[in-house]
C-alpha cells in the first residue's frame, strides 16, 4: 500500500451540509485511468477539457508578459474555488486575461499543467510530493514529504521540474488533519494543544473516520505522539456534521475535523495545536507550468499571496462560502483588497 501523506485527499471532496467531506482516497501513480472530464467555469457543466470554451475575463491594461490568456485550473470543491478565484484576481490586477477549468480529480488536471493546457493551479504541499513520488518511484517508494513546509517543496521540485511543472513559494495556510474538542472543555481542563490533552491522562472517545484507527495521521499517531488515550472511536467521518455534532453533544470528547473546515466555530468547537508537528505539512502552494514560471511577474504575483494566507484565514473564507453562501469571487476579491494585495 502506497504512503499516506494524508487520511483523505484534500483534492478529493464532497459537500455535506455546506460543510467538506472528504472520501477516501489512496494515493495512486500518475498512470491511473480516470474517467473524467475537466470542465471550464461558465462555459457549461461536463464540457471536456479540450473542447471548452470557458470564461476569460480581463483584468488591467494588458495582458502581462506573455500576452497569453493565463488558465487557472484545479479540483471543485470550495477550497480550490477560493483559492483559484484569489489566483485569478491577482492575474488580473496585474493585467492578465485569465480563464478557470476546474476538475474532480489530481489525475486528470495535472497532466494538463504538465502539458501547458493549464498554466496554474493551487495544490497541497504533502499531498502533491507524495503524488509525484509514487509517480516517479513506485508504489513503495521512501516517503519524501516532511511536517517542514519548505523541505516538502524542496524534495518534490525536482520530480515536478521533470513533469514541467514549477512549485512557488508554500503558504503559511495548511489544510491538515486537525482535531477539536468543544470550547467548554477546552476552557475547563485548559487544553490548547495535543499535548496538553494527553497530560490531562484522561480515555477519551475520538469521533473520526472509518479508517482512523490505522492511519498513523490518527489514531496511532495520536496515541504514540502525544499519549492520548482514546478508549473508542465512533466512525462518523472526516469533518462531517455528525463527527462536530457528536464532540457538540458530549458523545465524543474529541473530533477528526479540517484545519481549514469554517464550520466549528456554528458547534462550539476549537482546534487543538498539533504542537509537535504529527501531521505532514499539506501547505497550499502554487504549481505552475514551466513555461508559464519564466514570467517572473506571474510568479511574483502569486507568491504574494503566500506571504499573507493563514490556516485561520482560509477557514474563515470557506466559511463565509459554506457558511453565509457567498461567491468565491467575491469572497477571495475582498481578502485580497483587505490585505492590500489588489487595488
Amino acid at each position: 500500500m502506497p504512503p499516506d501523506t494524508r487520511d483523505a485527499d484534500p483534492a478529493s471532496r464532497d459537500t455535506e451540509g455546506g460543510s467538506p467531506v472528504r472520501r477516501k482516497l489512496q494515493l495512486i501513480a500518475v498512470s491511473a485511468v480516470v474517467a473524467l472530464g475537466l470542465a471550464a467555469c461558465g462555459g457549461g457543466g461536463g464540457q471536456p477539457f479540450a473542447g471548452s470554451s470557458g470564461s476569460s475575463t480581463g483584468g488591467g491594461s494588458g495582458t502581462g508578459g506573455s500576452g497569453k490568456t493565463i488558465v487557472v485550473g484545479g479540483a471543485n470543491f470550495t477550497e480550490m474555488q477560493i483559492m483559484q478565484a484569489m489566483y485569478v484576481a491577482l492575474l488580473q490586477n496585474d493585467g492578465y486575461q485569465t480563464k478557470t477549468v476546474t476538475a474532480g480529480q489530481r489525475e486528470v488536471y495535472f497532466p494538463e499543467l504538465s502539458k501547458g493546457a493549464i498554466d496554474v493551479v493551487p495544490e497541497y504541499a504533502a499531498t502533491l510530493a507524495e503524488y509525484l513520488n509514487i509517480g516517479a518511484n513506485g508504489k513503495d517508494a521512501k516517503p519524501i514529504a516532511t511536517n517542514d513546509p519548505q523541505q516538502t517543496v524542496d524534495a518534490m521540485r525536482p520530480l515536478a521540474e521533470k513533469q514541467s511543472v514549477a512549485i512557488l513559494d508554500p503558504a503559511k495556510a495548511a489544510d491538515q488533519n486537525g482535531f477539536a474538542v468543544t470550547k467548554d472543555f477546552s476552557d475547563k481542563n485548559n487544553v490548547k494543544t495535543l499535548s496538553e490533552l494527553g497530560a490531562l491522562g484522561q480515555s477519551v472517545v475520538l469521533a473520526a473516520a472509518e479508517e482512523c484507527p490505522d492511519r498513523p495521521f490518527c489514531g496511532p499517531g495520536l496515541e504514540k505522539t502525544y499519549s492520548i488515550k482514546i478508549g473508542k472511536y465512533m466512525p462518523t467521518g472526516f469533518s462531517t456534521p455528525q463527527t462536530k455534532q457528536a464532540v457538540k453533544d458530549g458523545e465524543a470528547q474529541l473530533g477528526l475535523v479540517a484545519t481549514t473546515d469554517g464550520t466549528l466555530g456554528q458547534f462550539n468547537l476549537v482546534l487543538l495545536q498539533d504542537d509537535k508537528h504529527l501531521q505532514l505539512a499539506d501547505n497550499l502552494v502554487p504549481a505552475v507550468n514551466s513555461e508559464t514560471a519564466k514570467d517572473t511577474k506571474l510568479v511574483d504575483a502569486l507568491n504574494k499571496l503566500s506571504g499573507v494566507l493563514t490556516t485561520e484565514d482560509l477557514a474563515q473564507l470557506n466559511a463565509k462560502v459554506d457558511g453565509e453562501r457567498l461567491k468565491p469571487q467575491d469572497v477571495a476579491d475582498q481578502y485580497l483588497k483587505d490585505k492590500g494585495l489588489i487595488g
